[in-house]
């Protein structure tokens, strides 16, 4: 059956850590902490002020949060960092906010997800990192995010992603994190293909603990309790009496961030839980297959800690759309014409703080805002995963297919990708709808990866799981300050 990560299964492996972390002197943040970086010791906080954001340094673990002060060096903390996209870009009345990922260590949320994964087995002896090393099967950001917590945390890491991602993302593992890299078959939506590399691993290299994504409840743990939590705090700050907590929007991907719509579930019982996937891959549209451009929300499969009951609508986005906006948000055509539009200069300096999947977290909420018909009253909040930094060879790989961007263009670009979004390939989903997309689950995780069909079962009917599984936060932040403790040093800051 399926159990929290709650009990020490291994004190040597346990005290081994321990001895690691005094050794390196390596604290770990509370997910408390996490929410609210006003718990954060002072002393930590002062020694932040000569840290870099992605500075491979054991104090940016305390950077794990949602509320960094957006600069690349020395900043501390604030509100969460989010933009609201006005509705002359939108052109729907619908209030679209995005809380921003670039503002993480490594530049995306992901490195959140990976430290709710790692650090429950660091703190219960189930990972021994004086001489194990922590493997991250990924379509992107989750093994960059899980190699710099690996790094931080004493440990070694093997990121595994598609050999189609971009070049950043490669070249930072290896260069800045001297990870060991696997490149696998395909593009984002070839997860199989990693799933087959860590069966490889599991079965030649002991030292090798794996890390996935889309079984770790650890991952939706973290978005339940930190993203979820900071969407509400958002909301909070900018509602009136007559507003509506309406919608949330996540790509698919790992089924982590989704996760936060079982927290918001909880405040606003009647919200619509949109999941966002590409139309070249339709998996829970449609049980369809293909490739795809929006990098980094790995399809062709239902994802082991997707909670599909708490999901309401499935939209499918056409990639070629992301990657028009991407050069319509990133080209300086592209925001010379938005300006000349009317759309507020400060809004077209923020759009390069969207990646590819934000963009299609963005054309799903418009519509999202369409199909329900919502008013200004209606708060819809997505999640800006990473930035177009990260996709500057892409770019420029446009460019060099389709010419210089000019004004025309992005008039067509603008005109099509926004005002031209329709209410299509998207299905509101009933109770059979939902069960036939988890019962997906089976020939992934029964058939392929070896789970139990009891486990799918409850999954399904146990009305407990779900809670038990994303509310261990608390029992986790008992074990991290007992390990802290251990080690002895938040007693010399």
């Amino acid at each position: 059956m399926i159990r929290p990560i709650d009990k020490i299964t291994s004190e040597t492996a346990l005290e081994n850590a321990v001895s690691r972390f005094r050794e390196r002197g390596i604290i770990l943040p509370t997910f408390e902490q996490q929410k609210n970086p006003g718990l954060i010791p002072e002393k930590i906080k002062a020694r932040l002020n000569d840290v870099g954001l992605w500075d491979i340094n054991p104090l940016n673990l305390f950077r794990i949060t949602w509320k960094n002060e957006p600069v690349a060096k020395g900043g501390l903390f604030g509100g969460v960092n989010f933009i609201e996209l006005p509705n002359e870009l939108t052109g729907v009345d619908a209030r679209i906010i995005l809380l921003i990922g670039k503002w993480f260590p490594t530049g995306a949320h992901k490195v959140g997800a990976a430290y709710g994964c790692l650090a429950p087995r660091i703190i219960t002896g189930g990972f021994d990192p004086s001489w194990q090393k922590a493997v991250w099967p990924s379509t992107g950001n989750y093994c960059r995010g899980g190699a710099f917590d690996s790094k931080l945390m004493g440990t070694e890491s093997v990121a595994i992603l598609p050999e189609e991602m971009s070049n950043e993302r490669f070249k930072w593992l290896r260069d800045e994190i001297g990870s060991e890299v696997i490149a696998t078959p395909g593009c984002e939506s070839n997860v199989k293909e990693i799933y087959d590399k860590c069966w490889e691993i599991r079965k030649t290299r002991s030292e090798c603990i794996i890390f996935n994504q889309f079984d770790e409840f650890g991952n939706g743990a973290w978005h339940y309790n930190i993203t979820g939590q900071a969407i509400e705090e958002v909301y909070n700050s900018l509602k009136s009496d007559r507003s509506r907590l309406a919608a949330y929007i996540s790509a698919t991907g790992s089924a982590g961030t989704i996760a936060a719509g079982d927290y918001l579930r909880t405040i606003a019982p009647g919200i619509k839980v949109v999941a966002s996937e590409a139309l070249q891959c339709p998996t829970l549209l449609m049980n369809g297959f293909g490739a795809h451009r929006i990098e980094g929300i790995g399809d062709k499969h239902v994802p082991w800690i997707h909670n599909v009951k708490n999901t309401d609508v499935v939209t499918a986005i056409d990639d070629e759309d992301c990657m028009r906006l991407l050069r319509l948000f990133n080209e300086k055509k592209g925001g010379e014409y938005l300006r000349q539009i009317g759309i507020d200069p400060v809004v077209v300096h923020n759009l390069p703080l969207l990646g590819i999947s934000s963009i299609g977290n963005i054309l799903s909420a418009i519509k999202t805002a369409r199909y329900f018909e919502m008013t200004s009253d209606d708060f819809i909040v997505t999640i800006a995963t990473d930035s177009a930094e990260m996709y500057g060879s892409r770019i420029e790989e446009l460019r060099m297919q389709r010419g210089e961007y000019d004004i025309l263009q992005a008039v067509r670009d603008f005109e099509q990708c926004l005002p031209g979004v329709r209410c299509d390939n998207m299905k509101e989903l009933n109770y059979n709808d939902r069960k036939a997309i988890h019962n997906l689950k089976y020939y992934t995780w029964v058939e392929q990866q070896g789970k139990d069909v009891e486990e799918l079962n409850q999954l399904w009917y146990d009305r407990v799981v779900w809670d038990t599984m994303f509310r261990q936060v608390e029992r986790w932040d008992e074990l991290i300050n007992d390990f802290n403790e251990r080690t002895g040093l938040l007693k010399t800051l």
